[in-house]
């Protein structure tokens, strides 16, 4: 049960790091707009995009943008970003309780 629980936590922490992977790309298709990513880049962020829309789509029907002005901050990955946190620490602190 505790290899179970540090392998979903592990599962968990590399899900953070897509989630960083889809934040970083989504600024960089924000920031400059006239840019069209490589073939190669392509193929790095589509994967990305695929692991992360099935939770990121629903997250954004439920809480809507932040607008400041011009400008609208997503706060649904921001979310995600804690709970997936939050999760993975819940269970490696179970997992050690063990």
């Amino acid at each position: 049960m505790e290899i179970t629980l540090h392998l979903i936590a592990l599962l968990l922490r590399v899900y953070w790091f897509v989630l960083l992977a889809r934040v970083i790309v989504e600024m960089i298709r924000s920031f400059s707009r006239q840019w069209r990513p490589s073939r190669r880049f392509a193929l790095f962020a589509e994967p990305v995009f695929v692991l992360t829309d099935f939770v990121v789509k629903p997250l954004r029907r439920v809480i809507p943008p932040l607008r400041l002005g011009g400008v609208a901050l997503d706060l649904s990955v921001l979310v995600l970003f804690f709970g997936v946190s939050f999760l993975e620490m819940i269970l490696v602190s179970v997992a050690n309780s063990l």
